[in-house]
């Protein structure tokens, strides 16, 4: 039996959990959030991924209900959020910093939520009992949060989040204080639990890896807008705008003038280079700016001139090795740095290219995405 895609974005029927109207932010003449409208789905695993400074954490604190629109509305579950107190939103943060208190067990600061609202002593047991088993501390209960890791102390600051079973969960850098081997340990069990509990998460980050690893879909944003929002898949390989190829990954970006030809576009972008090919659903006006994008994984690099028409021969400048990959900065004659990827199967010894040889990059019409000036 196949499994159902989980995409109700595509669904005309779904009904979204969280809707921004036409939402404007201003702290005095800056606009931190400028008039955006975007929809978060239930059990969706959102990012809001960006530079210092775009905006994402006023978008957060806005859900959180810390900051009001100055214009637009904010609807969680078709309900208007602005009159709503923060401590009364089905709506929990997870901040960055845990905020554990220092002098309660692990199992008493998950409780802390659970009692403060009164809950009765039998249910709150069983409750924090649930959270134990998923964030799997239940033998670290009777611990306080020194006497545990910085991995685990992030793990109780998620189940004391989870225990009032929100809506919403916001999780603001979440993983920012944990180095890097435990953080992608840990992206993966955010997703799982995230996927058994159905919460919807909404995640704050400036790190491209983590947001394409946990999010169902990622919103890149750039100067108070969403620039663009969609899968991870479909932002790293058809990216909507030259800001959004350059943002996620490594890419490279040749600035040429388009023209028609067949199912898509010659390309000239310099004097003495030859004329490039790409695909393309889009519309370009002979002649009109545009820019080629292409990965560094899809680009070929051989001693001898391939049989093909995308082929550019340059001169190797720099050499990132990465272990199981290589990338090849490959300087053109007119100074432009193509980049190439190899996967790196032979010992070092044996690599063919080094630094200052002649190479020939290639690639195939659909490889790279043609965009706007």
């Amino acid at each position: 039996m196949s499994e159902t895609v989980f995409e109700p974005w595509n669904d005309p029927q779904a009904k979204p959990l969280i809707q921004f109207k036409n939402v404007t932010k201003r702290f005095g003449d800056f606009t931190a959030i400028d008039n955006q409208t975007f929809d978060i789905y239930e059990r969706e695993f959102f990012a809001l991924l960006g530079p210092s400074g775009c905006g994402k954490t006023t978008m957060m604190r806005m859900l959180a209900g810390f900051e009001k629109p100055t214009e637009g509305q904010i609807l969680l579950a078709g309900q208007d959020m602005a009159p709503i107190p923060p401590n009364k939103r089905a709506v929990n943060m997870m901040f960055q910093s845990y905020a554990l208190f220092p002098h309660l067990s692990v199992y008493d600061n998950i409780a802390f939520g659970l009692k403060r609202d009164k809950m009765d002593k039998d249910k709150i047991a069983e409750r924090v009992a649930q959270m134990l088993k998923l964030v799997r501390l239940e033998k670290f209960a009777k611990r306080k949060p020194h006497q545990i890791s910085g991995g685990q102390r992030q793990r109780v600051a998620l189940a004391r989040s989870l225990a009032k079973a929100p809506k919403l969960l916001l999780l603001d850098e979440p993983l920012g204080a944990l180095d890097a081997k435990l953080r992608q340990d840990t992206q993966f069990e955010l997703v799982d639990i995230q996927e058994k509990t159905g919460t919807t998460f909404v995640i704050v980050t400036h790190d491209q890896e983590e947001a394409m690893t946990v999010a169902s879909r990622v919103a890149v944003m750039d100067d108070g807008k969403i620039m663009q929002a969609d899968t991870p898949a479909n932002i790293y390989e058809v990216p909507n705008s030259v800001y959004v190829a350059d943002f996620i990954g490594d890419v490279t970006i040749i600035e040429g003038r388009a023209n028609k030809n067949g199912n898509g576009y010659d390309i000239a972008f310099a004097e003495g280079q030859p004329t490039l090919h790409a695909e393309s659903e889009k519309s370009f006006a002979n002649g009109q700016t545009c820019h080629l994008a292409i990965r560094p994984e899809k680009v070929a690099i051989t001693a001898e001139k391939p049989e093909t028409r995308n082929a550019l021969k340059g001169k190797i400048l720099d050499i990132a090795y990465l272990g199981n990959l290589s990338t090849y900065h490959v300087q053109l004659d007119n100074g432009q740095i193509v980049k190439a990827q190899t996967a790196n199967t032979r010992r070092l010894s044996r690599r063919s290219f080094t630094w200052e040889d002649t190479v020939w990059l290639s690639w195939t019409d659909t490889a790279g995405v043609l965009l706007e000036g």
